[in-house]
């Protein structure tokens, strides 16, 4: 591996280390790395414990336990220098006690996670958050026989190699990651690479198996949610119309539960929301750029008191600094899976996103947006 020099125009290669040379340990920098920043791994990973020792009759603990974004669990075993001869068979193990793990489990082990390393949280509202779902009984945790094994090391002897192939062969997921050290002067960079399969045989390693009684109830959920979606936006987009609210003139309804609209300026959409309990406007900040987010939502909030005052309700202000996204909300409490609250829904929807629209839109469209395209930072 290689620095380039762009003043210089030239190369200047990266010295490969051990990581006992280098004084680092599996459990204090390895697996705090990855707990961290657990996307290294080339996918969305949610670690939901680490140091994992939930098991009757062992003391045996898994380096972390995580959930991938298809609800499958996923067992993480990380090794420095040498990936040893039994990396396989404890995985094998630690995979097969977990299997079993209902979805109140999961939630239980998550939160004990937060309350003891994240200092608290709600581990369902995060693992809803996670699957992009409403709420936690749409969607399946742990489905079928789908766990999933991922080995990391700098080196993988050989009957550990041979072994995730036979796996693999035999329909059950396991990843290889090869991680090397490097430094350069007094820096210190890590490559991570997946090493089996190749990235391009990574679809060879998804199965259809599923936990049957489980996930038919989640499916029916789903179906009844989105019909009911379906028929709660035709009838608001019907309000809508009636009551002039152009902004979402040309949208359709959805199964989803929101519907966005354009406000002029690029990646930050007006948003009806229909939720079980209550019913949603806000103006979305979705740019690429987190920093351009940020800086937006804190122009408008600069005038926070003048934009309430024209609206005539305060606005649930959501800068959301560990996320990407910011959001200006106004919420009204309704029962949202009643048809006969469907009405006043709709006539509440289209009164307060018009309102929002008022009060937003001309001040977002006359914002000058600077270049934060070199990651300014943003107070």
């Amino acid at each position: 591996m290689f620095r380039v020099d762009l003043n210089q125009n030239r190369l200047s290669r990266l010295v490969q280390k051990r990581f006992a040379d280098l004084n680092l340990r599996e459990r204090d920098h390895l697996q705090e790395w990855l707990a961290n920043q657990p996307d290294a791994l080339g996918e969305e990973l949610l670690i939901i414990q680490k140091e994992f020792d939930g098991f009757d009759e062992t003391r045996e603990r898994l380096d972390l336990l995580a959930l991938d974004k298809d609800g499958n669990l996923v067992v993480i075993e990380n090794k420095l220098d040498d990936s040893g001869r039994d990396v396989t068979w404890q995985a094998l193990k630690y995979t097969a006690y977990v299997s079993g793990l209902t979805k109140t489990q999961i939630v239980d082990i998550y939160q004990q996670y937060l309350d003891r390393y994240e200092g608290g949280g709600n581990a369902a509202v995060r693992i809803c958050e996670f699957m992009e779902v409403e709420e936690l009984e749409e969607t399946v945790l742990n489905p079928g026989n789908d766990q999933r094994m991922i080995f990391i090391a700098a080196n993988f002897r050989r009957e550990v190699t041979a072994t995730v192939l036979w796996l693999l062969s035999r329909g059950i997921r396991a990843q290889c990651f090869k991680v090397t050290p490097f430094s350069f002067g007094e820096e210190l960079m890590v490559d991570i690479q997946q090493i089996i399969p190749t990235p391009e045989a990574a679809d060879f390693m998804i199965g259809m198996s599923s936990k049957e009684n489980e996930e038919k109830a989640v499916q029916d959920t789903q179906k009844k949610r989105h019909k009911l979606r379906l028929d709660f936006w035709e009838v608001a987009l019907d309000q809508l119309r009636a009551d002039g609210a152009g902004l979402f003139g040309s949208i359709s309804p959805t199964r989803s539960h929101w519907l966005s609209a354009g406000s002029g300026v690029r990646s930050c959409p007006f948003q009806l929301v229909f939720l079980r309990k209550e019913a949603r406007v806000q103006l979305s900040f979705e740019r690429a750029n987190a920093a351009e987010n940020k800086w937006l939502f804190d122009q408008l909030y600069e005038q926070k008191q003048q934009i309430e005052a024209e609206f005539g309700a305060e606005l649930i202000w959501r800068r959301m600094d560990d996320k990407k996204q910011s959001l200006i909300v106004y919420s009204e409490e309704f029962d949202g899976y009643n048809r006969d609250a469907w009405a006043d829904m709709a006539s509440w929807l289209a009164s307060h996103i018009q309102k929002l629209e008022h009060v937003l839109g001309e001040r977002l469209n006359g914002l000058d947006i600077p270049d934060l395209s070199l990651g300014e930072e943003v107070d």
